[in-house]
Order: structure tokens, then C-alpha cells, then sequence
């Protein structure tokens, strides 16, 4: 099939070109080339217009070319935003701030260490709203750290019932539960509490 050889190398040579347009695009806003590269971006224009008049049969070469459509259109409209600062004298896209500035201007980094949620539980039966508010707490720190895969309460609960059940057969009252963040990765633990740690109730 000799046309889909054809539309093979074109759909090459049209990635390869705009490879190349973005690197000189790069170089002239970096001051190393005297002149926007005119010549390369109309030779994309040209292949692009070429491409609107065919019929590509091919889901994969159609999805291929639309990919590189939209990443034409993108750089196009950055570069020309770019070119129109430049023109006006102000700072553009391209524009680059001292390190120092931009380091000043972005936010500080939110502290890695914290504790998201704790709570006690003697009587599973009768404590519910602390579990699931110990869940969503969990829910929280693996926000927190970009965990995005879901965790099902029906497992958590199970999780916690072991911990309690194992803890209070050990001669624990009652169970102290913390979830917290620590260096990047949410740490959930359950330790026992004895009568003589249980403050008594007034």
C-alpha cells in the first residue's frame, strides 16, 4: 500500500520539522538566532494544509496527526505571544527571571511532617462516627501526598476491627489511632492503652 508509506513518511517528516521549528524558536528567543525561523514554520504551515485536503483512512496516523495539529497551534500561539511582547518591550513567555526572583516568588513548600487525624476506640459497635471520621483523615494525607488509586472504607474498618481486636485481647482498654504525613508517605498506627493511660471520665 504504497499511499500509506507515503502518509507514513510525511507524518515524519512533519514531526521532525516541528522538532526542529521549536528548537530554533528556542535559540532565537535565547538570543542566538538574528530572526524568528519564518522559513521552518511555513514549511509546517505548508505540510499541515496538505494534510487538511487528504483522506486518512488510518485511526492511528488520524490521531497521530491531530496530536501534532494541536502541538503546532499551541507553540504558534505561545511563539506569537512571545514575538508580541518583544515588539511592546515587556516581559513575554519567554521572558527569563533571574533564579533568585523566581525562587522568591513561588510558595513555600508545605511542611512534610504533619499529623492529619487521631482519635481512641474502645467499643467499635458504638464509635463509628470516630472511624469514619478517621477515614476521611486518611482520605486526606493520601490527597496530600498525590496518592489518587481509591481505598474503600469497608477495607479500612476491617483494618482498624483487627487492630482492635488484637490490641484489647493483648489487655489494652482502648486503641489510639494517628494517621499523619511523614517525609512524603502517609504513616497510619495504632498502638494500646492501658487502664492506667486512659484518663478517667468526669
Amino acid at each position: 500500500m504504497p499511499e500509506h508509506t507515503e502518509l507514513e513518511r510525511d507524518l515524519q517528516l512533519l514531526e521532525a520539522t516541528l522538532r526542529k521549528l521549536e528548537t530554533e524558536y528556542n535559540m532565537f528567543f535565547a538570543g542566538q538566532l538574528p530572526k524568528p525561523p519564518w522559513d521552518t514554520r511555513r514549511r509546517i504551515e505548508a505540510l499541515l494544509r496538505r494534510f487538511d485536503r487528504a483522506f486518512i483512512q488510518s485511526a492511528v496516523n488520524r490521531f497521530r496527526l491531530t496530536t501534532l495539529q494541536a502541538r503546532f497551534s499551541t507553540f504558534a500561539e505561545l511563539w506569537d505571544r512571545g514575538l508580541r511582547a518583544r515588539e511592546e518591550g515587556r516581559p513575554g513567555p519567554f521572558c527569563k527571571a533571574p533564579r533568585a526572583a523566581v525562587e522568591a516568588a513561588l510558595p513555600p513548600p508545605p511542611s512534610t511532617d504533619r499529623e492529619m487525624g487521631s482519635t481512641t476506640v474502645s467499643d467499635l459497635a458504638r464509635e463509628g462516627d470516630k472511624i469514619e471520621a478517621l477515614y476521611e483523615s486518611l482520605i486526606e494525607a493520601r490527597r496530600a501526598v498525590g496518592t489518587v488509586k481509591p481505598f474503600p472504607f469497608h477495607r479500612f474498618a476491617q483494618i482498624v476491627k483487627g487492630q482492635v481486636t488484637r490490641l484489647q485481647q493483648a489487655g489494652s482498654r482502648e486503641v489510639a489511632f494517628r494517621v499523619a504525613v511523614k517525609e512524603g508517605k502517609v504513616v497510619f498506627t495504632a498502638h494500646g492503652l492501658k487502664a492506667s493511660d486512659v484518663e478517667p471520665e468526669s
